[in-house]
């Protein structure tokens, strides 16, 4: 296998293994938002039900894109390093939904959220010294679950 095809199937193997944790959240999403989110005690800072979709599948495809830009740039130890860690970490994003929508427990999905960012901020900080693309392709990433963060905690202790 050349080269080229070899980075051609990296790509397609993250972006893979990324939208596969957006799937995870999506089934578990579907089957919450409609009845048991609709009836939350929500924030006014909610956003629109709507936007959650097109954000997370823009994040999604910038996660894949970064992850990529480091698998591309192999130094031994240091990139698989990082790359476990990013693994860590779409580990736990895909968790959310599960624990959120599926178990209905803003208090879990919210201890999740919590490892998801500190997790996610490890891998920027390894990204950024691999490639600095890749760790800027992620703090969008960060500042939204930053965000979620705290609308999860509002949404448990509203609900609480």
């Amino acid at each position: 296998m050349n080269q080229r095809t070899r980075e051609l199937c990296a790509l397609l193997i993250a972006l893979a293994a990324c939208y596969g944790a957006a799937a995870i959240g999506a089934i578990f999403s579907v089957q919450g938002v409609s009845d048991w989110y609709a009836n939350l005690v929500k924030p006014s800072w909610t956003p629109p039900p709507w936007l959650f979709a097109p954000v997370w599948t823009i994040l999604y495809g910038m996660m894949a894109v970064a992850a990529w830009t480091v698998w591309r740039r192999p130094d031994g130890r240091s990139t698989k390093w990082a790359m476990a860690i990013f693994a860590v970490q779409l580990a736990f994003n895909a968790a959310w939904s599960p624990l959120f929508f599926g178990a209905r427990s803003p208090a879990w999905a919210f201890a999740d959220i919590v490892l998801l960012w500190i997790a996610l901020a490890a891998t920027i900080g390894l990204f950024f010294k691999r490639s600095m693309v890749a760790g800027w392709l992620l703090v969008p990433y960060i500042l939204w679950v930053s965000f979620a963060s705290a609308l999860n905690l509002a949404i448990w202790r509203l609900n609480s």
